[in-house]
């Protein structure tokens, strides 16, 4: 790849370093966009003995590339994205997508349509990784951070991703457990 166009592609993703999220840290900053895919690349690094069928350097690639759309829009907490939302952001990422030197603009291509598809363990696990990283952050985080109909939403926030494995119900109902127990504590 010219050196150039691979800055200018560096220069891009580096938005979602100071991209801030709804969510905080442990330390009581608001997390940055980078920071989130940071975590949920870590989660799958650490879950490949879970699934020794997954192809987990695509899940990673995938975690890695899937809030992309944020350099160009910002993050909108999942709560108050509208359809209109998904498809601006959908749209600018598709156009700086094509923008990319061949085989990576296939390859983030094919991701992305197997992302939307959900059919296979990889899209599958990326999509349970990305909800329930957000809700660990939010457990995470001091429960002054948290809006009130946060404490609810924690309780239930992507339960619907993880029905396709045993293992990840398990990790949701232990973040659940988590998220009780935050919330008891402050009464």
């Amino acid at each position: 790849m010219d050196a150039r166009k691979f800055l200018e592609i560096m220069r891009t993703a580096e938005r979602l370093k100071d991209t801030m999220r709804h969510s905080y840290t442990s330390g009581g900053r608001r997390e940055s966009v980078a920071e989130h895919l940071w975590l949920t690349t870590l989660m799958a690094f650490f879950l490949r003995d879970e699934f020794p069928g997954a192809d987990m350097d695509k899940v990673i690639r995938m975690l890695i590339i899937h809030d992309l759309g944020e350099c160009f829009t910002g993050d909108i907490p999942s709560f108050d994205k509208t359809a209109e939302d998904e498809r601006r952001e959908e749209a600018l990422l598709r156009g700086w997508v094509d923008t990319l030197p061949a085989p990576y603009a296939e390859e983030m291509r094919a991701l992305y349509e197997e992302m939307d598809a959900r059919e296979t363990v990889e899209a599958k696990l990326h999509k349970a990784i990305d909800n329930l990283e957000a809700v660990m952050q939010h457990n995470l985080a001091d429960l002054s951070t948290w809006l009130p109909m946060e404490r609810e939403l924690n309780l239930r926030y992507g339960e619907d991703k993880v029905q396709f494995s045993e293992y990840m119900k398990g990790l949701r109902e232990a973040i659940r457990e988590d998220t009780l127990r935050k919330i008891e504590e402050s009464r």
